[in-house]
């Protein structure tokens, strides 16, 4: 039976705005290129977009051999995951489309897998290719194209990365597996950071160096103790829980710096938090990594969250332990009026994690312990699996520090901007990394 890959992609520029999709069939061997589609397909957004690469990309397959066994890898993680069947699919734009990709081929004959953006650049490229003929009134045309396969992708094609959600255990220690070899100067290929996609001297390269470390010093943490033993590694402790923490998008109050916690007026989004709320989404989205979202309970987080889960196919489960604290008598307030009207308990809160705001607010303290158990909660219910938790300043940061194991007083000391997403891994061991801290690339 013969065998073939096929990577598809689209996009719109503007989402939805002048769109396109691109597809290539390939020889899982030798790497060598079998078919292109690519086709400008006017306005729509980028998930109709990369269904349309789908489509192309499966009716090529079956002109080449009907009975051949296709492997497809895409990046959009909406698309494979609802093509997998792990995904409902709600949108009626989507599913149409989707029942049109499950009609090309049996299914027992295509098996779907998500592959980071970097690996997709074929597809990609042709997709390009169409949008910029669109723009000139043109169709794409494959005399005019300029895409080729990547000769790294080629390389590997024959030994693809490991398969399954970005974050399960396979693919996590892989990527770890792979990171410690790079720092004893042994080759890998074929692994993937496990949230960002780190380009060389990104801070996600920084962060995935970073873990590197962590993991090996848990690994000889583990290996040491053990008496008989010649040196090296310890067991691979599998992959870990990844909390991505998104705060919220600005709401009214948020750009005039004012106290906003869960015992005020719970504003909504404004129109600049919904802007902030969608580009975080199309970022997410682009790194095709998160698995769940789970949002505060509050409004703001609600809506940031919903923008996010209908972006990605996914639900919203509300957890009421990741709301914001409640500041009490200082709701709605700046910090110099607080000054002005409480001074002495403004200054007992900024001296101790025990202080509460005035009039019944939560302190530090009361809130650690919450958001500790919270935490505890959420990653027995989800080890292994990447999770999205959008939620508020102090939750972020308490999160953040207890990771650090850094000191109460650290959370004054921590920024962390409307919108911006941070992220900490949780090991079986019970160790923490930080990964990711007030990252707002997705806003500029």
């Amino acid at each position: 039976m013969p065998r073939f890959v096929v990577e598809a992609d689209g996009g719109s520029r503007g989402n939805p705005g002048p769109a396109g999709y691109g597809a290539v069939v390939l020889d899982p061997a030798s790497g060598e290129t079998l078919a292109e589609r690519a086709e400008f397909i006017g306005v729509a957004t980028n998930n109709v977009a990369e269904y349309k690469g789908l489509i192309a990309g499966l009716t090529a397959a079956r002109e080449l051999a009907p009975d051949a066994e296709v492997l497809v890898r895409m990046d959009s993680k909406l698309v494979v995951e609802q093509m997998s069947g792990r995904w409902k699919i709600k949108h009626p734009d989507m599913k149409p489309l989707a029942a049109e990709a499950a009609r090309i081929l049996p299914r027992a004959q295509v098996t779907y897998e998500w592959i980071p953006r970097e690996r997709n650049k074929h597809a990609d490229r042709l997709a390009n290719e169409a949008m910029d003929a669109g723009k000139r009134g043109e169709q794409w045309e494959p005399s005019a194209s300029s895409a080729a396969l990547d000769a790294s992708a080629a390389r590997t094609l024959s030994t693809p990365p490991p398969s399954g959600p970005p974050g399960d255990a396979a693919a996590g220690a892989a990527a770890a597996r792979a990171a410690l070899a790079a720092s004893r100067g042994v080759p890998a290929a074929g692994a993937d950071t496990l949230f960002a996609e780190a380009e060389p001297g990104s801070a996600g390269a920084v962060t995935a160096a970073a873990e590197a470390r962590d993991r090996a010093g848990h690994a000889a943490t583990a290996a040491a103790p053990a008496a008989g033993q010649g040196q090296g590694w310890g067991p691979d402790m599998g992959a870990p829980a990844t909390f991505v923490l998104l705060r919220h998008g600005e709401t009214a109050l948020t750009p005039q710096k004012r106290f906003s916690g869960s015992g005020g007026s719970d504003p909504e989004l404004s129109p600049a938090g919904r802007r902030q709320a969608a580009a975080v989404a199309e970022a997410l989205a682009a790194r095709g990594t998160v698995q769940t979202v789970i949002s505060s309970p509050l409004l703001r987080c609600r809506e940031t969250a919903r923008a996010v889960a209908d972006r990605l196919g996914l639900d919203v489960t509300v957890e009421q332990g990741l709301r914001e604290v409640d500041f009490g008598a200082w709701e709605g307030l700046t910090f110099a009026e607080v000054q002005e009207r409480f001074p002495d308990d403004l200054q007992a809160w900024l001296d101790s994690p025990k202080a509460a705001p005035t009039g019944g607010g939560e302190s530090f303290a009361a809130a650690t312990r919450r958001i500790s158990a919270t935490r505890d909660r959420l990653l027995a219910a989800h080890a292994g699996r990447t999770v999205l938790l959008v939620t508020h300043v102090t939750p972020v940061k308490i999160l953040v520090r207890l990771a650090l194991g850094a000191p109460p007083e650290s959370l004054f000391r921590m920024e962390l901007s409307a919108a911006s997403l941070s992220a900490v891994a949780y090991y079986a061991d019970g160790n923490a990394s930080v990964r990711l801290l007030n990252d707002t690339a997705h806003l500029r």
